[in-house]
């Protein structure tokens, strides 16, 4: 059943937990440059996530590994520049946060001062715990991220479903219930069982996000380069592509080279 919306000027972690209280479903998407941050947001978008997916869909590695602080910061930066409206959560990268919780305070405090997100997401449970309340001591918004990490591929060998058996998954749920407990505003569900998910989500008062999680959690995210159709290979269960940018592109494109080729672009009314 559909909820009526209610007008948020300005998105806020407060906002979240109270959509969630409303029954309010939360969208967010992935944006990691100016132009279509400012696209995302106009379009009534709650999160905007700058996410280490950029690693893949911006700079074409296979895994998210790669990426750094200083390029997460650039990107953060490109996207908060935009932005008038959603909250914008972004990814610490892989290597700046597991080891040491004073180099993930050191990492997530670079991250708000140098590009003015308004809040980190990291990958983990009780391994990070340490890391986490470090952050959240100093101030600083916390959204977790369970199930599927993809900053942990090599560890899980694979992006097959999380939390099938049933130690994994009482795991995740207790780790979600030590996010919240420890102060994390909101958390990602990644590529776990739908019924799963939802328990998670009715068994916790913060907000939880699904990919690939079922419908019976507090909001959806999705890569914004998935959805749009701009990438053609990656085609999980998940993905509802709403348009085909990627086949509307290269036939513009086509169009254009043929233009210039036949002489036909400019044309005297293009031309001074």
């Amino acid at each position: 059943m559909s909820v009526a919306k209610k007008d948020y000027k300005r998105i806020t972690t407060k906002t979240l937990i109270e959509m969630k209280d409303n029954g309010e479903k939360i969208s967010m998407l992935t944006a990691y440059d100016y132009t279509m941050a400012k696209i995302v947001d106009s379009s009534g978008v709650d999160v905007i996530l700058v996410g280490d997916s950029a690693s893949n869909v911006m700079a074409g590695h296979e895994t998210t590994l790669p990426i750094t602080l200083d390029q997460m910061i650039y990107h953060a930066s490109s996207v908060i520049r935009a932005v008038e409206r959603a909250l914008v959560v972004v990814d610490l990268p892989f290597g700046s946060y597991q080891s040491d919780p004073k180099e993930a305070l050191r990492s997530a405090i670079r991250i708000m001062k140098e590009s003015g997100g308004h809040a980190v997401k990291l990958e983990g449970g009780s391994e990070i715990k340490d890391s986490i309340k470090r952050i959240l001591h100093a101030g600083i918004p916390v959204m977790g991220h369970l199930g599927l990490t993809p900053q942990s591929i090599y560890k899980f060998g694979t992006y097959t479903v999380r939390a099938k058996e049933e130690a994994e998954a009482e795991k995740l749920l207790e780790d979600a219930k030590m996010l919240e407990r420890i102060g994390c505003f909101a958390i990602v569900l990644e590529k776990i069982p739908a019924a799963l998910a939802e328990r998670v989500a009715k068994s916790i008062s913060i907000p939880v996000i699904g990919i690939g999680a079922g419908n019976g959690v507090d909001g959806q995210v999705l890569v914004l380069h998935d959805m749009i159709g701009m990438t053609h290979e990656f085609s999980p269960r998940f993905l509802r592509r709403y348009m085909n940018l990627y086949e509307e592109m290269t036939t513009a494109i086509s169009q254009y080279v043929t233009d210039v080729k036949a002489v036909d672009f400019p044309n005297e009314n293009e031309q001074y």
